[in-house]
């Protein structure tokens, strides 16, 4: 039973919305306001002069040049100032502005919207209601998924509210609590420690623990909040696309990145790459086309040349496979092309971990034994022991292996009973973690 007809049903969330935004940012909502306004305002005007294409095209030009700058003066004029500081340019002042929560994923979806009404791919929104539900739409807005106003035009103009979708969406939101919680939390506590070790006390094999432990962490930490927010929108009707494929099961770098954050790469991939081009054009501009992706995707993350190293990182590496690497990839044993992925993967996440690039080169060359350490230590064997178990479930985890035990032998069967009770015995443990744990790390905070 509909409790409201559908347009007060999108002011409701809209409401709410902006209430829980607000709650963290009572001032940063309206950068968020006026983006949504903005970018109404553009869509509205592209359908409007869509017969005049030069007239049309001039709006998606404010449009991207607005949200950037927006996203650019928040995000990256610190970064900028700072940078031209060393260079001798000291009359610039960094502002020491907080970064507004959200803003990288609600700049984009903002910005993919008059993009897609020029493009004809998606219809004016004539509702600022619905417009401003979609934009702040809080399931989402804080880590993501970036959900393009395409993929949910017609939910927020009919979407299903039904029992089933709700209880669906519990269950796949206490998946992703258990995933943050249980499974991150505990894994990056390990992480922590391990990445503050003094030198003596490391081994290699404990840089190497140290790595697969914040791989894990930063993983389930993401493809977490994502399942939530995926859990919330059935909640509320709306079907999200996934997210995340169980990316650490991938046999190359390329393929990596078709399961891991995949509304990101989906965005550059319409939005950049093949607008630059694509690989419809030489190889030489192919691989320019892929360097200034991997470029921006890397600066998406966050202002620091960490990032963009980690961008560039997959760039080239994307270029290699793509050059010749993948097709023998394809051809060779799958246990080599897997180990291939996590090595490389693993040394991705370690530039990603560092800002301080004298930290990261230190870390790396423990890994690598150009640091005098021993092979192994007491202090690996220490870790191995107290995380054993938790070690052996995210392996697990990372694969679909209880996704498809679930669907082979619980769904609708007689065990489906257990369901519901394990979707209440995770909140409870979620909870009990929640209140008793002093380590509760936001990753994508400052994205």
């Amino acid at each position: 039973m509909k409790l409201s007809p559908l347009k007060f049903r999108n002011l409701f969330l809209l409401i709410l919305s902006l209430i829980f935004y607000g709650w963290g940012e009572p001032i940063y909502i309206l950068i968020m306001l006026l983006s949504t306004v903005v970018d109404y305002f553009n869509g509205y005007m592209i359908d409007k002069h869509k017969d005049n294409k030069k007239i049309a095209k001039r709006f998606v030009i404010f449009s991207i040049c607005f949200n950037l700058g927006l996203l650019g003066f928040f995000k990256y004029f610190d970064f900028i100032v700072l940078n031209l500081n060393q260079l001798g340019f000291e009359w610039l002042k960094p502002l020491g502005l907080a970064l507004p929560i959200g803003i990288s994923f609600y700049t984009f979806q903002t910005m993919s919207y008059p993009i897609d009404v020029y493009r004809g791919q998606a219809d004016v929104q004539k509702s600022i209601i619905s417009f401003g539900a979609y934009v702040t739409m809080f399931p989402q807005l804080i880590a993501g998924p970036i959900v393009r106003y395409k993929d949910i035009a017609k939910q927020l103009v009919h979407r299903d509210e039904t029992m089933d979708k709700f209880y669906n969406g519990v269950q796949r939101f206490v998946t992703g609590l258990a995933k943050k919680v249980l499974l991150a939390n505990n894994i990056g506590l390990l992480w922590e420690t391990i990445h503050t070790l003094p030198t003596p006390q490391m081994s290699i094999l404990t840089a190497w623990l140290g790595a697969i432990a914040f791989g894990f962490q930063i993983y389930f930490d993401f493809s977490g909040y994502s399942d939530m927010a995926i859990g919330l929108g059935k909640m509320f009707g709306f079907e999200f696309l996934e997210n995340f494929n169980y990316p650490y099961i991938s046999k190359s770098i390329t393929e990596f990145w078709r399961r891991w954050h995949i509304s990101l790469s989906t965005w550059f991939r319409d939005y950049v790459y093949i607008p630059l081009g694509g690989n419809r054009c030489s190889k030489l501009m192919n691989y320019r086309n892929i360097l200034i992706v991997w470029f921006l995707t890397g600066l998406w993350h966050g202002a620091s040349w960490n990032f963009i190293l980690w961008g560039l990182y997959f760039g080239i590496l994307l270029m290699i496979e793509k050059s010749f690497l993948l097709k023998k990839l394809e051809k060779s044993n799958a246990l080599v092309a897997h180990s291939y992925t996590l090595f490389l993967i693993l040394i991705s996440w370690v530039i990603f971990a560092f800002d301080d690039f004298g930290n990261l080169l230190h870390y790396l060359r423990m890994m690598f034994g150009f640091e005098g350490l021993s092979f192994i230590n007491s202090y690996f064997m220490f870790f191995i022991r107290n995380n054993i178990f938790l070690l052996i479930i995210l392996c697990i985890a990372s694969t679909p292996f209880i996704k498809n035990y679930y669907h082979r032998y619980i769904e609708n069967k007689k065990w489906e009973i257990l369901v519901p009770v394990l979707v209440v015995v995770g909140l409870v443990l979620c909870t009990a973690f929640i209140v008793d744990a002093s380590y509760n790390p936001f990753l994508y905070f400052r994205f």
